[in-house]
């Protein structure tokens, strides 16, 4: 297996020629468990190379899991995770931070670092002992800073920050060390809708125009339509269906693993799938009819909508 390392100052998604070769990332027989229960059993699972592989399903299903099985942070009970044509295992600590970035679901700052400061430690696995720190490095940073938009919020403690704020701050840690791969838990945790979408632009430009290959767990599902290249869905610690979101998401498998029925229709900006959950209770069509009558004259009454368009309790 030809080494295919990436060097520091190559363009971290710099494509393979031989396409036939083995993924960079994938997983064989992995049981998985966690607080001595097991999550996963016999499961498989291949990352297509340059690809924006999203994870969803419900809650507690193994998505993040998963993930930190991939990352190397947990060890399965049997079964192997392959990096590179390599046993993950196998790699010193140093090395897979060279080939693999993971953004985790929480993570704690040391006590009085500055945002520089945190930003720049992605760059530790980079370090050689007679050549600690370069002007290139310097150049990184600042470009991982800029593009999560932290550069204002240099000189601060990152103990200081907000949560939307620190998840972009790690990100911009992550982006720093350079890796062709990156594995981010719920990277868009703490964060407006405005700050949600910025961070999933700013992956899918990682994947489009620099050519890395992420893998993310994503809570929504509409969102993870709309930015994957190729969604895995999750039930009960395995996998469900997987490939192209327009191929595989569907009401019917919607309603299988999330127990939400929907429609499914062309989201009308991408044209990617866009979950449209069924009003199961009649509510929306009542409050709707609701105020459509009291528009046309009716007589106000308790529980209807005030000037504000809140429905008031009686």
């Amino acid at each position: 297996m030809p080494d295919r390392r990436p060097r520091q100052e190559e363009p971290p998604g710099e494509k393979r020629e031989n396409m036939s070769e083995p993924a960079r990332l994938w997983g064989e027989n992995l049981t998985l468990a966690y607080d001595q229960r097991v999550i996963s059993r016999d499961l498989g699972i291949t990352i297509p190379d340059n690809s924006f592989t999203v994870i969803v399903g419900p809650n507690a299903c193994g998505k993040s899991t998963l993930l930190r099985a991939l990352s190397r942070m947990l060890k399965p009970s049997s079964g192997a995770v392959h990096l590179d044509g390599r046993l993950i295992g196998s790699y010193p600590s140093k090395e897979v931070a060279r080939r693999l970035g993971l953004l985790p679901q929480s993570s704690v700052a040391p006590d009085g670092i500055t945002v520089a400061d945190l930003v720049a430690r992605g760059r530790y696995p980079h370090q050689k002992l007679l050549k600690q720190w370069s002007r290139a490095d310097e150049q990184i940073i600042t470009e991982a800073m800029d593009a999560t938009r932290v550069t204002d919020l240099a000189a601060r403690m990152v103990d200081e920050l907000s949560g939307g704020q620190r998840q972009r701050v790690w990100l911009a840690m992550v982006l720093a060390q350079r890796t062709p791969l990156l594995l981010l838990d719920e990277p868009t945790t703490y964060l407006d809708i405005a700050h949600q979408m910025d961070v999933l632009d700013l992956c899918a430009e990682l994947h489009h125009e620099r050519g890395y290959t992420l893998v993310a767990v994503l809570h929504d599902l509409n969102q993870a339509c709309r930015y994957a290249t190729h969604i895995i869905t999750m039930k009960d610690g395995r996998i469900v269906a997987e490939g192209d979101p327009a191929e595989v998401i569907t009401a019917e498998l919607v309603e299988e693993v999330f127990g939400l029925p929907c429609r499914v229709i062309p989201d009308p900006e991408t044209g990617t799938p866009l979950i449209v959950a069924t009003d199961r209770r009649g509510t929306i069509a009542r409050r709707a009819a609701g105020r459509s009558g009291a528009g046309a004259g009716e007589s106000p009454q308790a529980g209807a909508d005030d000037a504000s368009g809140v429905p008031q309790r009686a």
